[in-house]
């Protein structure tokens, strides 16, 4: 019955396919300049059973030395991505067998169901084309519909949003880069904090030219430590699957190095020289009366998006506690201005409010 239902999704898949081939946009595993024996090049020995395996994408997106000869041959560049998914943070994509179905429902609405990552939960090997890497791939389900994917962070939210079952300390990514918050990064859309001084060019609050960039992707920051790896988010030797180091921590020593993720859009002499914030230097580096050395962006920042305030301020509650009165909340004074009061407790000191 399983197996039936396999081939049919698959004849399915394939006369689409074709389909979109035919209209003019050629899939990549349709080309026959890439794959010279056509379906034969994946589904000879396929396992049907569970949707074929990621195993088997590795024979091109593998090390070269154990492609296909006639990969080989025909030089084919396909990069290897095997290599991210030995690193320390990466998506589980051979940590177990036998997980996926090709039936299961994204987001999960059950909190049983087990948590796992494929190739074909991200990419659909029929469809996908220079045109549009997220073609065929299953978005939200909405009543008896599939929703289509045309944006990276869609294809995100499936796992990382609306999930009956975020890992232990996840939050909903959805509802953090949500456009009615005060503030978020603007994956969504454009910004809606006009004064963030410490941005990088290209980076802008608004567009007002053809190179500026206001809107950014989840890849920009989530992805591989190494450059010359395939794109996507497939592993990183940084923590929360990062393409650069971002220290999260307490009491730690301020370097480009710590804060190497944030410093790629946010000028490190802007933050250190007090340009928005008149203590930011004094937080992260742990000047003066901190003892033993400073906080993380995070302690204040959250990376994706703050439903309190503007400025994507949000206090980790790991370090930061209510002050005396019982408070922990940034009160802003002036539009703008740079302006505010802080209550709550961080490094002993009670700031009941302190305000600048």
């Amino acid at each position: 019955m399983l197996l039936r239902f396999l081939l049919s999704m698959l004849v399915i898949h394939l006369a689409a396919a074709f389909a979109s081939a035919a209209s003019g946009v050629k899939p990549y595993h349709l080309d026959r300049n890439l794959l010279p024996n056509g379906c034969a090049s994946c589904h000879v020995g396929f396992d049907f059973s569970n949707g074929g395996g990621s195993y088997k994408c590795l024979s091109c997106h593998g090390p070269l030395n154990k492609r296909p000869q006639q990969m080989v041959m025909r030089n084919i560049q396909a990069k290897d991505v095997s290599k991210d998914f030995v690193k320390n943070y990466r998506h589980p994509v051979f940590d177990g067998k036998d997980v996926h179905s090709a039936r299961e429902v994204l987001p999960e609405t059950s909190s049983t169901t087990p948590r796992h990552a494929v190739c074909v939960d991200c990419h659909n090997p029929h469809y996908i084309s220079s045109e549009n890497v997220y073609a065929g791939v299953r978005g939200k389900r909405v009543g008896n519909f599939n929703s289509s994917i045309t944006k990276e962070y869609e294809l995100c939210y499936l796992c990382h949003g609306d999930s009956a079952n975020l890992p232990i300390r996840s939050t909903n990514k959805r509802a953090e880069f949500s456009t009615n918050n005060p503030s978020f990064h603007p994956v969504e859309g454009e910004g809606r904090n006009l004064q963030v001084i410490s941005l990088l060019r290209p980076y802008r609050e608004k567009k007002g030219a053809d190179n500026d960039i206001s809107i950014i992707k989840c890849a920009d920051c989530h992805g591989s430590d190494d450059p010359n790896s395939s794109n996507g988010p497939h592993g990183s030797k940084y923590q929360g699957l990062l393409v650069d180091n971002y220290a999260t921590g307490d009491k730690l020593p301020e370097s480009s190095f710590n804060y190497a993720l944030c410093y790629r859009c946010h000028k490190r002499s802007s933050i250190l020289g007090n340009e928005s914030f008149p203590f930011h230097s004094r937080h992260i580096t742990g000047e003066l009366n901190f003892k033993g050395g400073g906080t993380s962006c995070y302690t204040c920042h959250s990376s994706h998006g703050s439903a309190e305030n503007r400025y994507l301020i949000r206090f980790n509650r790991d370090y930061v506690t209510e002050s005396s009165s019982g408070k922990r909340q940034f009160v802003e004074k002036g539009t703008y201005s740079f302006h505010g009061e802080c209550w709550l407790t961080c490094h002993e000191v009670d700031h009941n409010p302190k305000s600048y």
